[in-house]
């Protein structure tokens, strides 16, 4: 069904593929919100039920990539590469991959919550999600830059836009140093596997801010040419 629909945005536009890839993406990084929620609430059918979903929109995002990369033209015409293009796709992707990792450490062991963290890793996890949803914007900015050739007060607007995601990728790298200073003074109050999930699972919630940040700068780049 998403192969389709991919399929069908082709005749409008090379872009509008790539655009509905991202869409699927964010919605599947925003679904770490509710995920952590649910693991500090301890509710177990909405963790199930926040899991499951990151999990059908993953594989959506694999089958919306796939479709893209089967069914864009060998040559473009217009100022974009094709290996651009696939670059850019591969980094989007990567995003909702993370955003699998990050639901895979929580399936490893019931991790709770320490006290310490004080909401901060909620916190944390709604601005990374801030990042991708920013990432979304950028991209969605693709059509309009196409219409002026990519040169113009467009590319000025877009650029304006990837910094302001680079400003939300510095504050989640404050955010997650915070968080990895709170965790390593446990270090010694909770078994070593936690404590090596919690420290991978704040490193991969990093993980979406930059891959986020890799779109934009990818784009920034593609505008530079």
């Amino acid at each position: 069904m998403v192969k389709s629909a991919i399929v069908g945005l082709f005749g409008r536009s090379p872009f509008k593929p790539m655009q509905k890839h991202m869409e699927i993406v964010a919605e599947c990084a925003a679904q770490v919100v509710p995920l952590i929620a649910a693991v500090v609430a301890d509710d177990t059918e909405a963790f199930v039920k926040a899991r499951a979903r990151i999990l059908e929109l993953e594989g959506m995002a694999d089958d919306a990539k796939n479709a893209i990369r089967s069914n864009l033209p060998k040559s473009l015409l217009m100022p974009v590469d094709r290996r651009d293009l696939l670059d850019i796709l591969q980094a989007q992707d990567s995003i909702a991959d993370t955003a699998q990792d990050v639901a895979g450490i929580f399936s490893m062991r019931q991790l709770t919550v320490p006290e310490s963290f004080d909401g901060l890793v909620q916190a944390y996890a709604a601005r990374v999600v801030d990042a991708v949803v920013q990432c979304e914007k950028v991209i969605n900015e693709l059509d309009e830059l196409l219409a002026m050739g990519f040169h113009g007060r467009q590319v000025e607007r877009v650029s304006e836009m990837i910094d302001v995601l680079a400003a939300i990728e510095t504050e989640t790298d404050d955010q997650g140093m915070e968080l990895a200073v709170r965790l390593f003074k446990l270090d010694d109050q909770m078994p070593t596997g936690t404590f090596i999930l919690w420290h991978e699972l704040i490193q991969k919630l990093g993980n979406l801010a930059d891959l986020a940040e890799n779109v934009g700068d990818r784009l920034r780049l593609l505008m530079a040419r």
